[in-house]
């Protein structure tokens, strides 16, 4: 038997290794939180019914240590989180069982840091789905992921929604690049470089499902050359997705090189299988009134996009998000 083919057999031995561990992770971890769900609904009864205070949760702790000093991760604080943690889930039959697969730092980062359940069920959703580190979901958190998608959801095209279905959740109105660190007046070349150079965290900012192809990606069309700046396949949608950089604010004739970039890609570069490409317009600035006239007669699948190099005010983000559902609703009632 030739090395190739011990190889190939060692592999296998090793991936039955590393799935069987990373079952038995599971498994462990599931059991520990369910350990702290409950220890968390005793606390929570005790302190309703029998007005337990900080002291004799401090006395439990205490208790546990000197009666079992194997056990870690029940200090008196820690036991207030086992408290917290049932008391946000306790009867959300949808949202208690996506609990269990994370591990108990990512759960006291959601659980703690996000003020509703649609941004918990977000973040849990995501979290399970792109296996996010803590640091990775308290940078998401920090960059306002979840009103910033939401956002981006409200102003997606009809004609999006038509080739897409399933498109929610999967672009933003504003990506937040602070990971490139690059002062405030750069150029476009700049920009590109930093973002292939960073491509790990852009990946990140723009979700897994995207899959880089390539910078310049070269487009012939008659006897001419054109290049896309950044172009990437994403899995979910089976769609190309072609990123124009704009340092400047956005203006309408932006649009027309874009369209005729997908018109080439659906043409020459798409295979049978895939959806229609979408274009992603991602410039520094742009005004939401002139880009609503610019896509208004348009059918080419395109999104206007915002950056910004630094994480943004969620005050700011909260606000946007809350004049949009405000509009939203006025606008049913208007219909109906």
């Amino acid at each position: 038997m030739n090395k190739i083919a011990y190889a190939q057999d060692f592999a296998r031995v090793l991936t039955h290794i590393q799935q069987a561990r990373q079952k038995a992770y599971a498994q462990v971890n599931t059991a520990l939180i369910e350990l702290y769900w409950h220890i968390g609904g005793i606390i929570s009864q005790k302190v309703g019914e029998q007005a337990w205070g900080k002291s004799v949760v401090s006395e439990l702790a205490q208790f546990i240590a000197h009666n079992d000093p194997t056990a870690k991760g029940f200090s008196d604080k820690n036991l207030w989180r086992m408290k917290q943690l049932y008391e946000t889930y306790q009867g959300d039959e949808k949202l208690s069982p996506l609990v269990r697969e994370l591990p108990w730092t990512h759960n006291t980062i959601i659980f703690s840091r996000c003020k509703t359940a649609e941004a918990r069920a977000f973040y849990l959703h995501l979290t399970i789905q792109d296996k996010y580190s803590s640091r990775e979901l308290e940078r998401q958190i920090d960059a306002c992921i979840f009103e910033r998608t939401i956002i981006g959801n409200q102003k997606l095209s009809a004609v999006l929604r038509e080739l897409h279905p399933r498109i929610d959740n999967t672009f933003k109105d504003n990506y937040v690049l602070e990971f490139l660190g690059l002062p405030q007046t750069h150029s476009e070349t700049h920009l590109q470089a930093a973002l292939v150079q960073n491509m790990k965290q852009f990946i990140l900012e723009l979700g897994r499902d995207f899959i880089f192809i390539g910078e310049e990606y070269r487009l012939q069309v008659g006897n001419q050359d054109f290049y896309i700046d950044l172009l990437f396949f994403h899995r979910g949608l089976s769609a190309l997705v072609a990123f124009e950089l704009k340092i400047g604010k956005f203006e309408p004739e932006h649009i027309g090189q874009l369209n005729f970039y997908l018109e080439a890609l659906d043409r020459d570069v798409k295979k049978p299988h895939e959806n229609p490409s979408i274009g992603v317009l991602l410039c520094s600035d742009k005004d939401d009134e002139v880009v609503e006239y610019a896509l208004s007669r348009t059918l080419s699948p395109t999104l206007i996009t915002q950056y910004q190099t630094q994480l943004p005010d969620k005050k700011l983000i909260q606000a946007k998000l809350h004049e949009l559902y405000t509009l939203s609703i006025e606008a049913q009632e208007m219909q109906s």
